[in-house]
Formats: C-alpha cells, structure tokens, sequence
C-alpha cells in the first residue's frame, strides 16, 4: 500500500468509537528500511485548538482494519471513558 492511498482516511479508535484525527493530519514513524511503525495524532479538538498538548502514538500492529474511508484501530489499555 503507498502513502498516497492512506491519505486523507479518518483514524478511528473501535473501544472509545472516537474520531482521533486524518491521516495527513499526523506524523509517520519510519524505520530504516522504510516501514511504517507507528502513526503519532496530535491530540487537538475542533479549530485547531490544542486539547492537551499530548500526542497519542498508535504502534503499526494495532491497526485493525484499512478501509476505503477510515483506519479503524484497537489500543490496549484504552477503555471507554465514563461520562
């Protein structure tokens, strides 16, 4: 798959059912044969106004699923917030 066709997907995580951010909108990790491993999402909310200042790094192998419109992906350890 070419950078060019993960492009523009929106990054979604399946335990919170949040909305994290557009590839393109993020940083790759790239080792040094070329590899992605790992997507790095601004924390940020609407208007570009900072959230927090953190930043959420998403390890390559906890990408579940590649779809035509978005990254659905699966962290350890985030469970969906109370309200």
């Amino acid at each position: 798959m070419r950078l060019s066709e993960l492009s523009g997907k929106e990054i979604v995580d399946v335990k919170r059912a949040e909305r994290l951010g557009v590839l393109g909108q993020t940083d790759l990790e790239i080792n040094e044969k070329g590899q992605i491993t790992a997507l790095i999402i601004p924390n940020v909310k609407w208007f570009g106004f900072k959230k927090n200042g953190n930043e959420i790094r998403v390890p390559w192998n906890h990408i579940k699923k590649i779809g035509a419109d978005m990254i659905i992906i699966d962290i350890p350890g985030t469970e969906a917030e109370p309200e």
